[in-house]
């Protein structure tokens, strides 16, 4: 056996380094040495990982390369990375971007991290994300903004920024990530990855919660390669007996479907978005784009306006907003209960949007919820007629650092009206809406995937004039994943794209 250099190492996804461990061409040992090498190499630059558990890792490929681990997973031996937020490992603290839970440690495994263990994974550390996981930006005050390794002076995403960066980086082929308005989408669109979001009740998410924000944020993962992607889901998908779904029983693996013809596929596109009447040119040049290769590989490709759609973004953006907005306020306050943290111990976003959420009576939460299955009915005839919706993932290509700080005089405006009653005040102020808009306005297609629980990827199809990835985003009808990834792998083969950022340091 020889060791790989970084160069090999990154030419593999997770698959294949999982096939020269399986062949003895390489350990497990030596896989895992050179991904944190790579790590000391350029996390001290990009800020993904926040937490790294080096000790454990070496000890799981030791037993593994002795036969002692009793894994025989489909990644044995490959190094991995969850994020920071909802995939707990036993015995370390799960963050969630917020500096009081930064250090308390977690009494189990997250279901999804027990099913990457189960897999034969490494994992050597816990990626960075928004306190919360509240912001398609990864810029958390406990730990400091995560850079894209495309160009270190723009936001890798988020709030799987830290995942997406590292995995980008040559760090790992493929790590943990989570969506509960785009969170795997956005950092996948940024960082030129692939990110499909699994459709409701498909991931387990216990065994703490039954189900987060209502059903609409789910695991998975930011990969390189559609077929690491399809295998992750692979290792996800199936019950547990404290889930609120049973998911449906699949006719074959998903990895089966990599590489299958997906048959001449009707689908309509759009980049209108009432949250961003003007999307900037590039978003609009990476779905034409799109359009234009899906019509050279067979497919009956239609631009479709507002009506066809059905439903107003505006509309779905506040009802999104409401249950986002309470959830934030329930997370806040069990913190506070579990930890004895102070209101000051949480970003004041963070605090602004708890109070909005703690204002919203249950009449207006049920009637919200109620309000979604209305965008639920919508897609569903959008999809009687379409296979499939095209828009761009993002509406401008990958923010600069810091281009979604609260401005210091809305800060100051916030502080008092929180000082003076809450959420009330700043919802007739107007400060949430502008925050909020803000927040979206860039990425204002994600959330319709999660209101409605349908699976949706992001693909790296397109870069910018500056080189900058800007992906595209195909929304399925409920249970389309294997149609998305058959998609995928078609569109892998016709247009492949770079296993790695390049390394520019300097942006």
């Amino acid at each position: 056996m020889s060791p790989l250099n970084q160069e090999d190492y990154a030419r593999h996804d997770a698959t294949g380094l999982a096939t020269l461990v399986k062949t003895g061409e390489v350990s497990a040992g030596e896989l895992l040495e050179t991904a944190i090498s790579r790590a000391h190499e350029v996390n001290p630059r990009l800020n993904a990982i926040v937490h790294p558990m080096l000790q454990e890792a070496r000890s799981r490929a030791d037993s593994s390369e002795e036969g002692l681990s009793g894994i025989s997973g489909p990644f044995t031996g490959v190094p991995f990375l969850t994020k920071d937020l909802g995939q707990d490992y036993a015995g370390h603290p799960t963050s969630c971007g917020n500096r009081i839970l930064a250090s308390p440690p977690v009494p189990e495994h997250a279901t999804v991290v027990r099913r990457w263990l189960e897999a034969g994974l490494l994992v050597f550390g816990k990626t960075n994300t928004p306190e919360f996981g509240a912001k398609g930006v990864t810029e958390p005050e406990a730990f400091g903004p995560t850079r894209n390794p495309w160009d270190e002076t723009r936001t890798p995403g988020g709030s799987s920024g830290g995942s997406a960066a590292a995995v980008a980086a040559g760090i790992v082929p493929v790590a943990g990530a989570s969506d509960g308005g785009g969170s795997i989408r956005i950092p996948a669109a940024c960082c030129g990855l692939v990110g499909l979001k699994p459709g409701r009740g498909k991931v387990p998410h216990g065994p703490v919660r039954g189900e987060a924000m209502q059903g609409a944020s789910t695991d998975g993962v930011v990969s390189r390669s559609v077929r690491d992607t399809a295998a992750m889901l692979d290792v996800l998908v199936g019950n547990e007996p404290e889930d609120p779904y049973q998911a449906s029983i699949l006719e074959r693996p998903y990895s089966s479907e990599v590489g299958r013809e997906p048959g001449r596929l009707r689908i309509g596109f759009t980049h209108h978005s009432s949250l961003n009447p003007q999307a900037h040119p590039e978003a609009v040049a990476a779905v034409t784009d799109a359009a234009r290769l899906l019509e050279g590989l067979g497919h009956e490709v239609q631009e479709i306006g507002p009506r066809e759609l059905g439903y107003d973004d505006a509309s779905l953006a506040r009802d999104f907003l409401t249950v986002w907005f309470a959830n934030a306020g329930s997370l806040m306050s069990e913190t506070r209960k579990t930890t004895g943290a102070r209101a000051e111990d949480f970003e004041l976003d963070t605090r602004i949007m708890a109070a909005v959420g703690r204002s919203t009576s249950a009449v207006e939460y049920a009637s919200t919820l109620g309000r979604w299955h209305s965008y639920v009915r919508a897609l569903a005839d959008f999809h009687s007629r379409y296979d499939l919706l095209l828009t761009p993932t993002l509406a401008r290509p990958p923010l600069e650092i810091g281009a979604l700080d609260t401005p210091p005089a809305l800060r100051a405006a916030a502080r008092t009206l929180l000082s003076l009653g809450g959420g009330p005040l700043l919802r007739r102020a107007g400060i949430i809406d502008r925050i909020a808009y803000e927040n979206l306005g860039w990425v204002p297609y994600t959330q319709l995937a999660n209101v409605t629980g349908r699976p949706a990827v992001s693909l790296p199809t397109y870069r910018t004039a500056d080189n900058l990835p800007l992906g595209v985003q195909f929304v399925a009808p409920l249970g389309g994943e294997p149609t998305l990834l058959r998609l995928a792998s078609q569109i892998e083969q016709a247009r492949p794209w770079p296993v790695q950022a390049p390394d520019r340091p300097n942006g």
